[in-house]
């Protein structure tokens, strides 16, 4: 099958055509290669290279393109075998020329597949030239009424309907009616301004048949083009439609999480600043601790106001995101709209953080920080945040370690807590915080591997790739991170596993 270049109508017309590069004013200019370009386009396009998506041979269904080819087969072995007979009964023309002339058609007929105007040209060519030659045997006298069919002979008149059809199939309509003003002009020329002694008119006849050809292939054409954009459009309507329910759900969200969360929030910033103004000669202890419950519940509400102007907005770059943060928060409390996401840096606030509520912790840092991605950053820092609130949970006054090792593939967070030093308080938590945890490491190509300890403690380990491809089996891992693998392992830094946001046993 022939390559065919698709050319959009606008360009093929030389309208907003591309343009090169600017030249300089000192660079001598070209004349004329702007145009020659569009002229070019414009004869690509009237030449039948810009077909309709239904038209053949490229019809997206292969029986039709298979039928298509049969009939126009059969109907150009039919011109070539049977017209030339005709035409040399009917014009006294000799075998050789008449079937010469049966075989320019029947060829035209095939070739108006892939180009369409050259097939109407060859076949309007050897229409004429038979009608010419076969003017001098319809001259004489001796002719017996009526004559034969002429111009238009039966084969040759079935073989130029074929072509212009095809050609309306693949060519604009301007092109199609220029071919057909041509023909029809072609017909009056012969008949009428040259014209013969003894024959059967066929022009009338002919140029009507033509013109219902032309009708039918454009008529096609146009209905394929409709369908064309009409599946585009209901495709770009089904995409609008997907997005408009997206953003409705993330509104909902986000005006749930508004009313519930940050109220509650807020009411424990505020109560939390009013303590200290309700108890007479509070210690400093007790200013201390209610300030950095003040503060926490403060940056909360900042990271949660963050959250939902992304959730409000059509995308996490969309300005209504920041506009969001800047627009609630309260002036002196929030961070500026362009604030940076947490990272590595600040995990020593986050640490102190939760000393401050009464955790014991402790912080061991192996190797040489490697300049990460902001995402993997970002995401080691979530996940040692969201171990450190489990822990503050699930297992409160128990010790707690922190490990983070860079590897030269990555970066390994290890937190580890001993038994709980008091009883477990019941908690609604389902899991979805170790689900957070997986969904994140997997996202950036890592591992997350959670589990209980012997001695009652639980362990949460995570191992984050620099770049994001997977880390093979037999990489040479840390001591340090050897030694954390559970037993009869091998030096995979913890292969995936399913996101069930469930303690791994």
């Amino acid at each position: 099958m022939p390559s065919v270049d698709l050319v959009t109508p606008a360009a093929a017309d030389g309208e907003n055509a591309p343009q090169g590069p600017p030249v300089p004013d000192h660079a001598p200019t070209t004349v004329g290669a702007p145009s020659s370009k569009a002229a070019r386009r414009r004869l690509r396009a009237w030449l039948g290279e810009n077909p309709a998506p239904n038209s053949p041979p490229y019809s997206r269904h292969r029986w039709v393109r298979l039928l298509t080819y049969l009939l126009v087969g059969y109907l150009a072995l039919g011109v070539a075998l049977g017209g030339g007979e005709e035409l040399a009964n009917s014009y006294g023309l000799t075998t050789a020329v008449a079937f010469f002339s049966s075989f320019l058609q029947a060829a035209a007929v095939v070739l108006a597949l892939w180009r369409p105007v050259p097939a109407w040209v060859l076949s309007l060519t050897g229409a004429v030239a038979t009608a010419l030659l076969a003017r001098r045997q319809l001259t004489t006298p001796t002719l017996r009424l009526p004559g034969p069919d002429w111009p238009w002979s039966t084969p040759v008149l079935l073989a130029h309907m074929a072509v212009l059809l095809l050609l309306a199939l693949r060519c604009r309509f301007r092109a199609t009616v220029a071919a057909l003003v041509t023909t029809s002009l072609a017909t009056a020329v012969v008949e009428g301004g040259i014209g013969a002694l003894r024959y059967s008119p066929t022009g009338i006849t002919a140029v009507g048949l033509f013109a219902i050809s032309t009708a039918i292939g454009a008529a096609l054409r146009s209905r394929g083009e409709a369908r064309t954009e009409l599946v585009q459009q209901t495709t770009i309507t089904a995409e609008e439609r997907a997005r408009r329910t997206l953003l409705e759900e993330r509104s909902r969200i986000a005006r749930e999480l508004h009313d519930v969360v940050a109220h509650h929030m807020s009411v424990i910033s505020i109560q939390a600043q009013v303590a200290p103004h309700l108890v007479e000669n509070p210690s400093e202890e007790l200013k201390e601790n209610l300030a950095g419950i003040r503060s926490n519940a403060l940056e909360a509400l900042t990271e949660l106001r963050r959250v939902l102007g992304v959730l409000r907005s059509e995308g996490p770059d969309d300005p209504e995101a920041v506009e969001e943060i800047h627009r609630l928060s309260a002036p002196g409390t929030g961070r500026a709209p362009d604030a940076p996401q947490p990272d590595l840096a600040r995990l020593d606030a986050l640490i102190e953080n939760t000393r401050a509520a009464g955790l014991d912790v402790v912080k061991a840092v192996e190797g040489e920080p490697r300049g990460y991605p902001p995402g993997v950053e970002l995401s080691a820092y979530r996940i040692v945040q969201e171990a450190l609130s489990n822990v503050l949970r699930h297992a409160p006054g128990a010790r707690v370690t922190v490990d983070v090792l860079h590897h030269p593939h990555g970066i390994c967070v290890d937190i580890t807590n001993s038994r709980p030093s008091r009883p477990v308080p019941p908690s609604p938590g389902s899991g979805h915080g170790l689900l957070g945890m997986r969904e994140r490491a997997a996202m950036l190509g890592g591992h997350v591997v959670a589990r209980q300890e012997q001695g009652g403690g639980f362990r949460v380990t995570a191992f984050l790739p620099r770049d994001g491809t997977p880390v093979s089996a037999d990489l040479a891992l840390p001591a340090v991170l050897r030694r954390q693998l559970p037993s009869g392992s091998t030096p995979d830094p913890y292969p995936p596993e399913p996101p069930t946001g469930e303690q791994d046993t």
